[in-house]
């Protein structure tokens, strides 16, 4: 049994902090990967420590942390909130990410419908600013999948071909058999060409990793966090968890601020055939992954009466948009 407190003040003192400053260390919740404690130091200054676990995961989850740290390398770019990586190191590599820690707590439904607005507005201004930085290649930097790829159409039909062999190998219950899910999506495949530049994505966008502060008053977004499922991509991914389990088409606030800092929010018929493919691409990861990572049966259950579904309506508007 690991001792947190141990491995974090070696952590610390790796990354050039004292670790007899280490105050107090308590474990933080909403992750279903890695490990997360919340470190605070004797000045009050705070830090975030993400332990990647050894267990049996999906196919793209190796080296996650490597490209969490991209990913907030990227947003610092472009002054977009988020943690400043402080260490990415371990015995792999990339076992452990010591980071700074974000103001707020995660968005929740105690906002007014005009907060609600100005944030939604806000956190589109946001998003179009990261989908500014690019990367050198598609795909995941992590190298998990392989190297970049030089077009999308290659990295995503390997990211999409991937996690297939996971379901498969891991018999995930699935609404369709995995290979009726290939055959429907790969009628879409000619629509990725259309992207050509590989963008900063995300692609974990919800409520969840999205943080709030209310320190000073009006609720402001504190900083986007867990950027673990980042790639580089087509920025039309995020849209998907920007509106789990919904349509981001009916979210006028965010689009509004998305197109107003120069994002391209159009939904023609070959933007439309890549957001349901992308859509397909992460409902097929939440149903798979709950076999690896054996979680309860009410999570199962949840997953097949509210996402199954949605995987199906994700692969039903294919076949509609290329009839």
């Amino acid at each position: 049994m690991v001792d947190s407190w141990e491995r974090a003040r070696g952590i610390l003192e790796g990354s050039k902090i004292p670790p007899g400053r280490l105050a107090d260390l308590r474990p933080l919740s909403g992750g279903t990967y890695n490990t997360v404690e919340e470190l605070r130091l004797t000045d009050g200054s705070r830090y975030v420590l993400k332990v990647a676990p050894d267990a049996p995961g999906l196919s793209h989850e190796k080296q996650l942390l490597v490209s969490e740290a991209e990913f907030y390398r990227g947003a610092a770019e472009v002054d977009v909130p988020a943690p400043h990586v402080v260490a990415l190191g371990g015995d792999t590599g990339a076992g452990h990410l010591l980071m700074t820690a974000c103001p707020g707590d995660p968005w929740d439904d105690s906002l007014t419908e005009t907060e609600q607005t100005l944030l939604r507005t806000e956190l589109g201004r946001q998003t179009a600013r990261l989908h500014r930085v690019t990367g050198p290649g598609y795909g995941y930097p992590s190298g998990a999948l392989g190297p970049l790829a030089a077009d999308w159409r290659t990295a995503f039909t390997g990211m999409l071909d991937a996690v297939l062999d996971d379901a498969r190998h891991y018999r995930a219950r699935l609404p369709r058999p995995a290979d009726e899910v290939a055959r429907t999506a790969r009628t879409a495949y000619a629509a990725l060409d259309e992207v050509t530049v590989p963008a900063l994505v995300h692609f974990d966008l919800w409520s969840g990793n999205i943080l709030l502060d209310r320190s000073t008053g009006a609720p402001r977004i504190g900083g986007l966090i867990d950027g673990e499922r980042m790639f580089w991509g087509d920025p039309l991914a995020d849209f998907v968890s920007l509106a789990l389990l919904g349509d981001i088409k009916k979210d006028e606030a965010f689009l509004a601020g998305y197109r107003e800092a120069g994002g391209r929010a159009e939904f023609d018929t070959p933007a439309l055939l890549r957001l349901a493919l992308y859509r397909a691409y992460l409902y097929l990861i939440m149903l798979t992954e709950v076999v690896p990572r054996a979680l309860d049966e009410g999570h199962q259950q949840w997953r097949q009466d509210v996402v199954a579904p949605e995987l199906v309506a994700a692969l039903d508007e294919i076949e509609e948009l290329v009839s």
